[in-house]
């Protein structure tokens, strides 16, 4: 069986994140989403809802799970008998930072390759960070994220007031 890691923080899970695993569950007998724990991230969600989004986001995708893991990935991937990393590549900006720490993946463990699929172009501009500030400002972010995402993010920000037109040009 062919097993691959797709990791992130995944704060929230994006339409992006969903194109690479759904994409990677046809390359892999298994795919395990594998939400980071311990990332030094200020997250907006906590470990539990981050999983509890990504579940409900790929609901009916019959060879992907999820997972909470923390520690080191080669780790948690050796202890999931995966033979490969997942990792998106929105531009080329992305490949510095990830050819760079799947060399150390790789320098950790030899038994795990890195595998790297390109973002849809419509997904191109697309992150968590962007879609969190999108939505914390009422932006609509229907097109960016599954709707339980929008879901959770609304209910968020829901009593946080708006700031005026003004106050988002001059931050």
């Amino acid at each position: 069986m062919k097993i691959a890691v797709y990791a992130g923080t995944f704060d929230p899970i994006t339409n992006g994140h969903m194109d690479i695993a759904v994409r990677a569950s046809c390359l892999f007998d298994q795919i395990i989403i594998a939400v980071a724990r311990d990332n030094n991230k200020n997250t907006l969600f906590n470990i539990e809802e981050r999983c509890a989004l990504v579940e409900e986001a790929i609901k009916g995708q019959k060879n992907i799970i999820v997972e909470a893991f923390e520690g080191l990935l080669v780790d948690y991937c050796k202890a999931k008998g995966a033979t490969s990393i997942i990792r998106g590549l929105r531009a080329i900006s992305d490949f510095d930072m990830e050819f760079q720490m799947a060399l150390l993946n790789r320098g950790l463990n030899g038994g795990i390759d890195t595998v790297f699929l390109m973002s849809d172009a419509k997904y191109l501009f697309i992150s968590s960070s962007l879609i969190r500030t999108s939505a914390e400002l009422g932006g609509d972010i229907g097109d960016m994220a599954p709707q339980c995402v929008v879901d959770a993010l609304r209910k968020k920000f829901k009593n946080k007031k708006q700031p005026h037109r003004t106050d988002i040009l001059h931050k």
